[in-house]
């Protein structure tokens, strides 16, 4: 992919189809690296499924035989040096505490590292896709914070869906003034 919020975007639907309430989006970017991590609380995957992420060629999809969403991921990380790791406790295994975490740490000096893209987008058409899901955005930047918690917004909002035109501007205007204030 030509832009790591592309990857977000591929790895947070993946939550949304495991049925997760809250999704968490956390950057943390330094001089040097850029850690990524989407944790959520969906119904979590089998350590044998976990394994298996890491195959381009096994997929849950039933309209194609392949899922490249982690293989890429792993790739832009790997080839900046960096790692990935994925930790997932299944539904069964815990009924009361599961999801799953993937964590990818890039080098942001490094010839290959992908940029980081549109990442407002993203957010933005995460929200509007699945508003009924608790969505919190945290990017840290050498000291600096952009965040958004759609938790917080319910509680303002009180009946206004989320995905409500004037309620998605807001909050594109919002993520846009929060990185202008920390360029």
């Amino acid at each position: 992919m030509k832009e790591l919020s592309l990857n977000i975007l591929d790895i947070a639907k993946n939550s949304v189809k495991a049925k997760a309430e809250n999704i968490l989006i956390e950057l943390i970017e330094t001089d040097e690296t850029l850690s990524l991590t989407i944790k959520d609380d969906g119904c979590g995957m089998s350590e044998e499924m976990v394994q298996n992420v890491m195959n381009p060629f096994y997929t849950t999809r039933t309209t194609r035989n392949v899922g490249l969403g982690i293989p890429l991921l792993k790739l832009a990380a790997e080839q900046t040096g960096g790692s990935i790791e994925i930790s997932s406790v299944c539904q069964t295994d815990s009924p009361d505490s599961h999801g799953t975490t993937v964590t990818a740490v890039f080098f942001k000096n490094h010839l290959d590292f992908t940029p980081l893209g549109d990442v407002i987008s993203t957010v933005t058409v995460l929200v509007q896709g699945s508003p009924d899901i608790d969505w919190h955005f945290v990017h840290r930047l050498n000291g600096d914070c952009v965040e958004l918690n759609t938790k917080e917004l319910r509680e303002i909002l009180g009946d206004v869906p989320l995905d409500n035109y004037e309620v998605i501007k807001w909050i594109e205007d919002f993520l846009r003034e929060g990185y202008a204030s920390v360029s």
